[in-house]
């Protein structure tokens, strides 16, 4: 049930994106790590993401990404999702990110991520970001946590 409804909250976000103005569209590359209940190893991935003005100091985006965990018998974990949030300054965006990520062996489940992050603008084309994810599994999985970092261009 949870899983459903932060899906639904997803879906809501990237529905009110649709008749924003365009802001900027961004690729990224992250590192971080990823842990449950019984274990904590590495991840990195990339992502790439369009973000949407609404107003001066809102915002919405969508993103798709691709990680990885950095173990033996994991496999890359596609996501889709989005993102809003304030600009705290002219070159610091807060947000909220909820999305769906397939599962990352082949014995485990899909997960649904929700949590928060912030990215600061390094120049006027750069950017670095520090986000937290919880991963809401189901089946009777445990639940997982992820730390990551990321620098990205924007275009």
């Amino acid at each position: 049930m949870r899983i459903a409804l932060v899906s639904f909250a997803a879906v809501a976000t990237l529905a009110a994106a649709a008749p924003a103005m365009a802001n900027e569209a961004r690729v990224e590359t992250r590192g971080g790590v990823i842990w449950n209940n019984s274990d904590t190893e590495a991840t990195a991935g990339i992502a790439a993401g369009y973000d949407y003005d609404l107003g001066d100091k809102l915002f919405v985006g969508v993103q798709g990404s691709a990680d990885k965990i950095l173990t033996g018998g994991t496999r890359v974990s596609w996501g889709a999702g989005g993102r809003v949030g304030m600009k705290l300054t002219p070159a610091t965006k807060a947000y909220a990110l909820a999305d769906w990520e397939s599962k990352n062996t082949r014995y485990g489940n899909s997960a649904v991520g929700v949590g928060g992050g912030i990215q600061q603008d390094v120049g006027s084309r750069y950017y670095v970001k520090a986000e937290y994810q919880h991963l809401l599994v189901g089946d009777n999985t445990p639940d997982a946590d992820r730390g990551v970092v990321g620098v990205g261009v924007k275009f």
